[in-house]
């Protein structure tokens, strides 16, 4: 037990983190580019009120700045096969994606040939076009509209998905803010034999009403107890916290050999440069300065 504790212990949310970055937060990331290390993951939403050209501009800028993307990619808003390779043909020649986070989409029917994520990760497409690891979503808390059985079934198809290209598999999760509920998912996740690198969704610094918005739109659980322990007052919706309790009791429960590789993944619902504020207090020790350079 004392092994494991110590063990546990080192884990930093620091080392090998990624974060999310729409369009939009491009500029703030580009300004404070020097505070992150060359080569940190950023994972670029794939959002409705965007088109294909700025999804290939963010992953390009990415790039640019010394960073590696991560695009996500909707299945279900794909008119076509032929609209997904343009999309994977330009990441690799503009932004050199290798690796890519497949969801299904939240939108009520397919918009074209793919039902879901494992339908786009068996066309095959994605190895041919350089990618080498396909992220998965996780869901600690559950999915609002697809039952824990079939949501355990369909990780399991995705990752056999994944293993039978060659590539590598990681699971990148909603966020939460129960360090107990993490823990917990991930034990189970490691009892069924799931193995793959998780990235934990870790909410960045916010106000509450901001959180509470998100939470709503994600069906994440934010009753107040759990608020309370992230740091909240539910009396308080103009209050800011970071997710430094969050943080902490995950720094002191996790054992790496209960819960296997994880990293954090942060969303920066209070922006681009509150997070990096906060990293900043963690005293992130960051490499060189990476040339800024926004094409």
């Amino acid at each position: 037990m004392h092994e494991e504790m110590t063990a546990a212990m080192q884990w930093n949310c620091l080392d090998g983190l990624s974060m999310e970055a729409t369009a939009r937060d491009l500029p703030n990331l580009a300004a404070m580019a020097s505070r992150f290390a060359p080569g940190t993951i950023v994972a670029i939403p794939y959002l409705a009120s965007e088109s294909d050209t700025d999804r290939l501009d963010a992953a390009a800028a990415i790039r640019e700045l010394g960073f590696t993307p991560m695009p996500h990619i909707a299945a279900r808003r794909l008119t076509s096969r032929d609209a997904l390779e343009r999309l994977l043909e330009g990441w690799a020649a503009r932004a050199k994606v290798e690796r890519m986070l497949v969801l299904a989409g939240d939108c009520a029917r397919p918009a074209g040939p793919f039902e879901d994520a494992l339908a786009l990760l068996q066309t095959g497409l994605l190895p041919r076009h350089g990618v080498h690891t396909a992220v998965i979503s996780g869901y600690p808390e559950g999915h609002p509209k697809i039952p824990d059985p079939r949501l355990a079934r369909a990780m399991r198809d995705k990752l056999a998905a994944i293993a039978d290209q060659g590539l590598a598999a990681e699971i990148a999760t909603q966020f939460c803010f129960s360090a107990e509920r993490l823990l917990d998912w991930l034990e189970e996740l490691r009892a069924g034999g799931v193995l793959a690198p998780v990235r934990l969704g870790i909410p960045g610094p916010a106000n509450l009403r901001t959180l509470l918005r998100y939470a709503a739109l994600c069906g994440v659980s934010a009753s107040a107890a759990v608020l309370a322990r992230y740091g909240f007052s539910l009396t308080k919706l103009r209050s800011h916290a970071g997710p430094d309790q969050l943080v902490h009791a995950l720094a002191s429960g996790l054992a790496p050999g209960r819960h296997g590789q994880v990293f954090a993944h942060f969303y920066p619902f209070g922006g681009m440069s509150s997070l990096g504020a906060w990293l900043d207090r963690q005293r992130f020790v960051h490499a060189p300065l990476v040339k800024v350079g926004i094409s």
